[in-house]
């Protein structure tokens, strides 16, 4: 078997985790790219939204409860430039599916550039390109005046020059939103599921995740705050920080309060109007993972914006996990169903 080929495959995996391989209870994982959001609204959020209010049908991977029938025939088109070499994009399309319902469909596309492959001996054999494809179909329904339910599925696809593998998930999710009090809340069972088809002899499982979300606006005024908790399905998430001591060793950091602020995303949005929102926000886990890959002060920070016309919208959002690795993300929407009527 061509090892090399084959460990540089599953690390390109495991990157999107960003260092998620280096922690002992997510060695088995993989599919981490499931996780990676395609709206830049949850991007500047701090990559992990479940409960931000918008007329976006991209919000569906983040939670299904999301969309509803508010959506008027909508096209939303994505690209992310993630570090190093690696370009994402995406399309997902969603309409009403009567006066309670919605449903969408999209397409994700996930390159990681090229590599270069070595055989056992160390023998160069050529470059190859990684690469991830996700197909995923959502539905929701209100339940209430206020409540609404959801569920994603997703087929991922993955090819790792000859090695391919296949895998299905689903996500299930709840809202519920007060829009006289401006508050949001929602829980998320994400990524339930498993692998159909391995890339050798090992199981990798896909990132289960339970997931809580609140965002709330401040008294009367146009800055709403929000807080995600996530990786709820385990307690301890330690990771490695670098202890430049001249040995260059790594030491693991596990006290209660780094595990309590991991499982914590905090955003801060402005959002004035319906037409135009800026947002901010803090990973304490991003920051934490690159303690030991060239961190510097905007590790773990996300900033976003967009705008939004009759029939269109554009949103953008920035992130720089470590020093020389910088994210940008672009989206694009267009409610043909606004343009025609």
């Amino acid at each position: 078997m061509n090892v090399r080929i084959k460990g540089a495959a599953l690390a390109a995996s495991a990157m999107l985790g960003i260092l998620h391989a280096a922690v002992a209870e997510e060695t088995s994982n993989a599919y981490h790219f499931l996780d990676i959001p395609t709206s830049s609204h949850v991007m500047g959020l701090g990559g992990n939204n479940i409960c931000v209010i918008e007329d976006d049908v991209s919000l569906a991977d983040q939670n299904p409860a999301l969309i509803g029938p508010e959506l008027d025939m909508q096209v939303n088109v994505n690209y992310m430039y993630y570090m190093g070499s690696s370009n994402f994009a995406g399309v997902r399309y969603g309409m009403a599916a009567g006066d309670h319902g919605a449903w969408a469909v999209g397409l994700r596309y996930l390159n990681y550039g090229k590599i270069e492959g070595y055989d056992e001996f160390g023998t160069p054999i050529g470059a190859f390109t990684p690469s991830d494809m996700v197909v995923e179909g959502t539905y929701s329904r209100d339940i209430t005046d206020r409540w609404r339910g959801g569920v994603n599925i997703k087929m991922a696809y993955s090819q790792y020059q000859s090695y391919t593998a296949l895998a299905l998930a689903a996500d299930l999710g709840v809202n519920y939103y007060d829009d006289e009090h401006g508050l949001s809340f929602s829980v998320v069972l994400r990524n339930m599921g498993g692998q159909i088809k391995r890339f050798g002899t090992s199981y990798n499982r896909v990132p289960f995740d339970v997931q809580i979300g609140y965002m709330q606006s401040v008294g009367d005024s146009p800055v709403s705050v929000s807080i995600t908790a996530n990786n709820l399905v385990r307690w301890r998430i330690p990771y490695y920080s670098y202890k430049a001591d001249g040995d260059e060793n790594f030491q693991e950091e596990n006290g209660f309060f780094s595990n309590f602020f991991r499982h914590l995303i905090f955003g801060l949005q402005y959002q004035p109007s319906d037409k135009f929102y800026i947002d901010l926000a803090y990973n304490y886990k991003t920051h934490s993972d690159m303690s030991a890959f060239s961190r510097n002060f905007l590790s773990g920070f996300s900033a976003g914006a967009g705008f939004r016309t009759r029939g269109f919208g554009i949103g953008v959002a920035y992130a720089q996990p470590f020093r020389s690795g910088s994210t940008v993300m672009l989206n694009l929407n267009c409610s043909i169903g606004e343009l025609l009527y």
